[in-house]
């Protein structure tokens, strides 16, 4: 049976990745499925979810590093609340991921994570984590 699981974190900057592989890793196991799929997704305008290398932190920092190059806090924009470089960087990542679970295991790559992107922080965030078999 396909279950949602949801959860709420705080996150303490503007831009932070937040490892929640072990959010997702929790939910497989609690679902008890043993072959499916997992959705992740972020109800948020200004973050998302990625999927990316967890094993040295520089990959992240690079990420964050330039995405503010690319789209600055001040910049070009008309949006009247300020946080038009963390809508832009929030569609870039997108806001759902999919992972195979086989054999109640995730189909991750070994160097792989997945972050919930924080763009406009720090805030009290949710995300959802939806476990569907077959």
């Amino acid at each position: 049976m396909d279950k949602v699981y949801n959860f709420s974190i705080n996150t303490k900057k503007s831009d932070e990745f937040v490892n929640i592989t072990s959010f997702l890793k929790k939910s497989v196991a609690d679902s008890n499925i043993k072959d499916g799929t997992a959705v992740i997704f972020c109800p948020h305008t200004t973050a998302g979810i990625t999927i990316n290398e967890n094993a040295d932190p520089d990959v992240v920092r690079d990420i964050l590093v330039n995405l503010d190059k690319t789209f600055p806090e001040r910049g070009d924009y008309h949006h009247m609340e300020g946080n038009s470089h963390a809508h832009i960087k929030a569609s870039l990542m997108g806001s759902s991921a999919t992972v195979i679970i086989q054999d109640s295991h995730l189909l991750l790559g070994i160097w792989q994570g997945v972050y919930f992107c924080e763009f406009d922080g720090p805030r009290s965030r949710k995300f959802h984590i939806k476990i569907v078999e077959g």
